[in-house]
């Protein structure tokens, strides 16, 4: 079993989709980063992960509490959800803008 799953992140690693938006403008886009960035999560390395999109690792989070509270339906978590994506679409941003100035991820 772990070896399948080691063995799907090997793939995973290799067969990456390339971004068309960097392809036809010659630039990165908002999410460009974000697979090997989840790639790097998978095998457990947390500031490589980082380091390729920054809101990978909130998004996680985000993703795990929202199907807590579509389980339990926690009284705020609707307004947890919302703030916690306009503080993710921040991070987008902000590492968007960053890589466009230095033309690389965050190191």
């Amino acid at each position: 079993m772990i070896l399948q799953q080691l063995s799907f992140i090997d793939w995973l690693s290799h067969h990456s989709l390339a971004c068309p938006f960097k392809r036809y403008f010659g630039y990165d886009c908002p999410g460009c980063g974000l697979q090997r960035s989840v790639v790097s999560l998978l095998e457990g390395d947390f500031l490589a992960s980082f380091k390729y999109y920054p809101a990978t690792i909130p998004l996680v989070f985000i993703i795990i509490f929202t199907a807590f509270h579509l389980k339990f339906d926690f009284k705020v978590g609707a307004s947890v959800i919302k703030f916690a994506f306009l503080g993710i679409a921040a991070i987008v941003f902000i590492n968007y803008i960053y890589k466009i100035y230095t033309h690389q991820l965050i190191a």
